[in-house]
């Protein structure tokens, strides 16, 4: 079919643009679904978990230098370790209801109204749209993820594109210790921002219950801030970790 008047002159100056941009980073019209691609170093907001001690800032940004990988050994070596228990008597459940806003420990942004996982994905997420008349539920956002180190352009219609990890899983945290806690504190470590971090869900549900023996980000310059942050839970719930696990999170940083 042969385009007339106004219909063609648009074809071409759209053809046009293309030709000058080489085609690069076009979003044409009538993708509503998720989209990859490789960003550049450093894009996004994402801060060094060094920097991010309670969780409540975005992103998981790599660390490079020698002072900072020296303080994450520094900081990992503090981690206990032992073995892994039992995972007899597990369910999610046992840390209360996914994405509660009611965790009863005062963990960041517990109790604002808005439930932790749409939290996160403001936290973490660019361009964030909002449901119509709701500032708390997220439709659309840009999302630079750590763990692939690619940029994904996220819309709600395939919420599980995205989907907010435990970087210490809970599994782990019940062989480890939390099947011990009172309820309370279950509740705490699994709406914890500090242990919370939205990434691509295929590569999220890659990793299962595994520690970083087990699992690392494939994504290799963030396994050493992704080494960081599980020391830091760790730490914050006296959670200790298996040894393989702790050598291997050592390893990251150069250790």
């Amino acid at each position: 079919m042969r385009l007339r008047g106004g219909a063609a002159r648009a074809a071409a100056m759209l053809g046009m643009v293309l030709v000058l941009t080489g085609c690069e980073n076009v979003d044409l019209p009538g993708d509503d679904g998720p989209s990859g691609s490789v960003p550049a170093p450093g894009s996004g907001r994402a801060v060094s978990p060094l920097d991010n001690p309670d969780g409540t800032k975005p992103g998981l940004a790599p660390l490079t230098s020698d002072a900072d990988r020296s303080e994450a050994r520094t900081l990992i070596e503090k981690v206990a370790t032992k073995g892994r228990g039992p995972k007899t008597g597990y369910d999610r459940d046992e840390f209360g209801y996914a994405w509660m806003d009611s965790a009863p420990g005062g963990v960041p942004f517990s109790r604002n109204g808005c439930d932790t996982r749409n939290d996160l994905l403001q936290r973490d997420g660019e361009d964030v749209r909002h449901r119509s008349g709701s500032d708390c539920v997220v439709v659309s956002l840009t999302l630079h993820d750590p763990y692939t180190g690619r940029t994904i352009e996220w819309t709600k219609s395939r919420a599980t594109t995205v989907q907010i990890d435990h970087v210490m899983p809970l599994s782990y945290d019940w062989q480890m210790g939390a099947s011990r806690w009172p309820e309370g504190k279950r509740q705490d470590i699994a709406n914890d921002p500090l242990n919370l971090i939205p990434v691509d869900g295929p590569t999220n549900s890659s990793k299962g219950d595994s520690g970083p023996a087990s699992w690392l980000p494939p994504n290799k310059g963030i396994r050493c801030s992704y080494a960081v942050r599980f020391a830091q839970v760790s730490l914050k719930y006296e959670l200790p970790v298996t040894s393989a696990d702790k050598e291997t999170m050592l390893r990251q940083c150069g250790g």
